[in-house]
């Protein structure tokens, strides 16, 4: 029975590093990426159907609707890149004299936004994409003193 089970062990050894070649090779594909401080989020509330757009600085709690959200992280690839931004959110319902429901915890990526919907009666939120927005407290960079 031992030899039978030596084949197998050498082609389960060759799948494993097939797969870490693979992501080796994906991780290292995306080291590209632009760090990105503001995420710009579109939502539409089912109700009343009005669409609307928001931008979430990292970090930062946003409230839209009876929703609060944070966006933990958001990064895009370069311009000479395929398109894709990504974000990575945490969402929440807020209801008077109710503790906050977690409603969506996860990536919501710009080129694919039912990869991973968030599930609302009432609102649906997307990534629409991340880009840099300055700090109002530092000067244009036409303005900043050089090094």
């Amino acid at each position: 029975m031992a030899p039978a089970s030596v084949p197998s062990v050498r082609r389960f050894k060759r799948l494993g590093c097939a797969v870490a070649g693979l992501l080796l090779l994906s991780s290292t594909a995306g080291a590209t990426e632009i760090r990105a401080n503001t995420a710009v989020l579109r939502w539409i509330d089912k109700v009343v159907a009005r669409v609307s757009t928001v931008e979430a600085p990292v970090g930062e709690s946003v409230h839209v609707g009876t929703l609060e959200l944070i966006v933990r992280a958001c990064s895009a690839r370069p311009p000479e890149e395929t398109p894709e931004n990504a974000a990575f959110l945490d969402v929440w319902e807020v209801k008077p004299g109710e503790p906050a429901a977690e409603v969506f915890r996860g990536w919501m990526f710009s080129s694919s936004p039912a990869l991973s919907a968030m599930e609302h009666p009432v609102y649906d939120l997307w990534l629409v994409e991340c880009r840099n927005v300055p700090d109002a407290d530092s000067p244009p960079p036409h303005l900043k003193p050089a090094r």
